[in-house]
């Protein structure tokens, strides 16, 4: 039960959709989702393969709790090895697609080989098909969207698809559903528009079954209580969605800014959850319209703007005034502390343009903000960018090269490479503020020293979703560590990312666990699934989820020497704030990371860790 027990398996090259159970002895493993799909990858692809080639796979998968339930059941995965980090790829997504896919009765859809012209595919229930999507190439997420939804007559068809960004080429392009949720990481949306797959539109009347309705309804609506009565789940979440961390990640001097030369941004108040919701001076309206919850979701984080329609982003281009996506904590900070700018509106109109032509927010500001620095430096000019001049707090600067990176043009190309190719194309490797080549996200690790090993040790490039320990070290959730010490950190983050792992392959939202752990998890499974789900046997499946991924980054070549941080963050020391003074101890934490995972010293598990966990 929870499982359909079902794969569609989508070969593109001959144009075939078949359906194959599900390997149920691998569920006892592997749960679902991330940790499944990426069972189903390591077994059938080549660790070497190159990523946009044909061999490469890309796997749809949800998780047993998708489509139950379940409060924020509503979550999918998307599997593959990722052309942005050449490492294993697991991006996650909310929205209703994945419950969508679920209730059509699969548990996974795994997609292989390269269409010899654009296609689409169609499920509904147990029909599947691929269709020409010629007409769709070269359009928008939202223009997919609409055509599809106007061609096949059902309002409640879920859409996945990719934009321009993808079929260009952008090593971060996403992939988008429900018009702005994505899976938006490592460029798990290159990898299909290299397979010349537009979209994934499909609908599902089947429902879900659990193993014990009774015993599942009763745990599930505890859950949901616990979650309303927490402070961050019930309260801040809602009201001001991850952007309630602008101003406090600030504070704590832990906010990386101008491609983390410091760790504090004066602007950050004007581009923050509260400023979200003032009213503008220009038509009295606030930027924020509403907030939003995927399926299944209680706490309701997502956000919905709308922009000022005399802002000069828009001013032209009633397209755009209506209402979408609005920014969430990763995008204000990449789009905005991280290139100096501080203007809400134009910060607000470029994730729009992520949104709409499917890139990856963080990636892409990231991205911007190297090449500032080298703009500053007289390493690229006026000659290589086409006359923008690209100053950090430049916010026209932004959105023309989001404009160009989306259409695949001018300098938009070297953008579309990532921060690490684009730097080293300029000769300066050292400004790129990546790990595995993914461009680290909105915490910096001179003031919190955890997500410094955290980003260093993710299996697929710098992360906080793979260990979130700011939820200690900043918020005191489950317990308070202190952000500036490196002691007891390596232990932190392996139950970070444990945890992490087993609640990626469940179908939930990592977001429960600022009011849950995974006592309060384990009861849902236990009462969802068939077989017995202890707490133990969890806790054992989430390091084998991070065991299994870790074996097919080092067969894809990745070694321990990659499990570093960028040289500023290590040796440029803070400037500001508590942490002043301070850079990433990575040195004294590595070594014992490696010590309680069960690796030996250069970061391979050992026999007996291999042994132990059925690898």
């Amino acid at each position: 039960m929870a499982w359909h027990k079902k794969i569609l398996r989508v070969n593109l090259g001959t144009g075939t959709c078949e359906s194959e159970p599900l390997n149920m002895e691998w569920t006892r493993d592997y749960l679902g989702q991330r940790g499944l799909a990426s069972k189903y990858l390591v077994e059938e692809v080549d660790p070497r393969v190159d990523p946009l080639a044909p061999e490469n796979k890309l796997i749809f998968a949800t998780g047993p709790l998708t489509g139950t339930a379940a409060s924020t059941g509503g979550r999918y995965s998307v599997i593959t090895k990722g052309p942005l980090t050449g490492a294993i790829a697991c991006s996650n997504s909310g929205g209703y697609f994945g419950a969508e896919l679920k209730m059509a009765g699969w548990d996974m859809v795994i997609v292989e080989g390269q269409a010899p012209s654009p296609v689409y595919l169609w499920i509904e229930n147990d029909r599947a098909e691929l269709r020409p999507a010629d007409d769709l190439w070269g359009k928008s997420v939202w223009e997919t969207d609409e055509i599809l939804h106007r061609r096949h007559q059902d309002p409640l068809l879920r859409v996945s698809a990719i934009g321009r960004a993808a079929e260009e080429g952008v090593l971060f392009a996403c992939i988008v559903n429900d018009l702005h949720r994505a899976a938006g990481r490592s460029g798990v949306g290159t990898v299909m528009g290299a397979k010349r797959l537009k979209a994934v539109a499909v609908r599902g009347t089947k429902g879900v079954r659990v193993n014990d309705p009774a015993r599942f309804m009763q745990v599930t609506a505890e859950k949901k209580r616990v979650l309303a009565e927490n402070a961050v789940t019930g309260q801040g979440l809602p009201t001001y969605g991850t952007q309630v961390l602008m101003n406090v990640i600030n504070e704590v001097g832990a906010l990386p800014a101008h491609n983390a030369r410091d760790v504090q941004f004066e602007g950050a108040k004007n581009i923050s959850g509260e400023a979200m919701h003032e009213p503008r001076s220009t038509d009295g309206k606030p930027n924020l319209v509403a907030n939003q919850a995927c399926f299944g979701c209680t706490i309701a984080c997502g956000r919905v703007s709308r922009l000022d329609p005399q802002h000069y982003t828009v001013k032209n281009k009633p397209e755009y005034w209506g209402a979408s996506g609005g920014l969430e904590y990763e995008s204000a900070w990449s789009l905005g502390a991280d290139t100096g700018v501080d203007d809400l509106e134009a910060l607000t109109f470029v994730n729009f343009l992520c949104n709409e032509q499917g890139m990856d927010p963080i990636s892409f500001g990231a991205t911007v903000a190297a090449a500032m620095e080298l703009y500053g430096m007289g390493v690229i000019t006026d000659q290589d960018t086409g006359g923008v001049a690209l100053r950090f707090g430049s916010g026209e600067a932004l959105v023309r090269m989001a404009e160009l990176t989306a259409q695949g043009e001018g300098f938009g190309r070297d953008i579309g490479l990532g921060s690490k190719r684009m730097c080293e194309k300029y000769g300066h490797p050292e400004l790129s503020m990546t790990v595995k080549g993914q461009e680290f996200p909105a915490y910096d690790p001179r003031g919190i020293q955890g997500m410094g090993l955290t980003y260093a040790t993710s299996n697929r490039g710098a992360c906080h979703l793979r260990g979130y320990t700011v939820a200690s070290e900043i918020l005191g959730i489950p317990v308070k560590t202190d952000p500036h010490v490196t002691e007891g950190k390596a232990d932190l983050v392996k139950a970070f990312q444990d945890a992490t792992a087993v609640v990626d392959s469940s179908g939930i939202c990592l977001f429960t666990t600022f009011a849950w752990t995974l006592g309060d998890i384990q009861p849902q499974l236990d009462a969802g699934c068939e077989g017995d789900w202890s707490l133990d046997r969890l806790l054992e499946l989430g390091e084998r989820v991070w065991n299994l991924e870790r074996e097919f980054n080092m067969a894809a070549g990745l070694t321990g020497k990659d499990d570093t941080l960028p040289p500023r963050l290590l040796k440029e020391a803070a400037k500001t704030g508590p942490a002043k003074g301070l850079v990433n101890g990575l040195d004294k934490m590595l070594p014992e990371y490696y010590q309680v995972r069960g690796w030996d010293s250069s970061g391979v598990p050992t026999s007996a860790t291999r042994q132990r966990l059925g690898l």
